[in-house]
């Protein structure tokens, strides 16, 4: 597991207040936001998303289907990240 994927996973943990799960509990390719992965909502999008603009200074459009693409898994989220700050 890569570094990045792992401080991304207690990101996600602290930003959306998750206490019963630890970054172990979630898989790379975890869907965040279906039933059968985290089970996020919009309200949890729009904090993860303020959030990722906070600590890696990422901007994504609320609207934009490519940031329904990045928000998908943390796999997802890494490559964002990764491609971004270069």
């Amino acid at each position: 597991m890569s570094q990045l994927n792992q401080e991304l996973k207690a990101f996600i943990i602290e930003t959306m207040n998750l206490e019963d799960i630890t970054p172990a509990d979630i898989g790379d390719d975890t869907p965040l936001f279906a039933d059968d992965g985290l089970g996020l909502d919009s309200i949890d999008a729009l904090e993860l998303v303020l959030g990722l603009k906070k600590k890696y200074g990422i901007l994504l459009e609320a609207n934009d289907e490519k940031t329904r693409q990045h928000l998908r898994s943390v796999d997802s989220l890494a490559k964002l990240i990764e491609t971004e700050q270069g």
